[in-house]
């Protein structure tokens, strides 16, 4: 999995004078995210992002559950900054150190436990074998009734339902053929075959779903 890979429409936060970056995307989902963890989440826990991207959401989300303890992840050195120029701006004391992963690189997933993890706008920027390794490691990962949670753009039943999905789908796989939106049908199957059981599957803002899959108690 590398940034670096997809198109320049799929990255275009800009940076303040204090290192914090800030994406468009931001201030129109993440209340609508915050409102489905809240729904979603028990009243503490440990909380793993993978491709946290400015910082913006997981300052938001930490300040809403402070008795959860929240761990963001990154590749790009740009953003850990912009993470963690969001923590110092933030204050708060429950988020860790952004950590530098790839969460497509397999073996990650037994070296932690948690009881959530959140991804938003990553799916479609990386290839099914990426997301397929990810999603295993996501299962090894969970504690027994551990959430996954993932936001972003969707195909539904093979289709794009909207002109700005078919062209920013279009902008992508011209970038990369691998790159693109998955379908729905397609990641509730791989969700399973995971070892998760999907749960839900929500209609969100801006035409997106959230996508949520539960680890089994067994």
């Amino acid at each position: 999995m590398n940034e670096k890979s997809v198109p320049e429409t799929a990255s275009n936060a800009m940076t303040g004078s204090d290192g914090r970056q800030f994406a468009p995307s931001t201030p129109r989902n993440k209340e609508p995210i915050l409102t489905l963890l809240k729904s979603r989440l028990g009243d503490h826990g440990r909380y793993l992002e993978i491709a946290s991207g400015t910082g913006e959401h997981i300052v938001h989300f930490a300040q809403a559950f402070p008795d959860w303890r929240f761990q963001p992840t990154e590749m790009d050195p740009e953003r850990i900054a912009s993470i963690q120029a969001w923590i110092l701006h933030s204050g708060l004391t429950n988020i860790a150190p952004p950590a530098t992963l790839n969460a497509a690189q397999s073996g990650w997933g037994k070296t932690v436990e948690v009881d959530a993890i959140n991804m938003c706008n990553l799916f479609h920027l990386i290839s099914e074998n990426d997301m397929r390794v990810i999603l295993n490691e996501c299962a090894h990962a969970l504690a027994p009734n551990g959430k996954l949670i993932i936001y972003g753009p969707f195909m539904r039943a093979g289709e794009l339902t909207s002109e700005g999905d078919e062209a920013f789908h279009a902008s992508i796989i011209s970038h990369n053929p691998k790159l693109g939106y998955k379908d729905d049908f397609d990641m509730l199957e791989w969700i399973e075959t995971s070892g998760l059981i999907p749960d839900e599957v929500i209609e969100m803002p801006a035409n997106n779903l959230a996508l949520i899959a539960t680890k089994s108690t067994t």
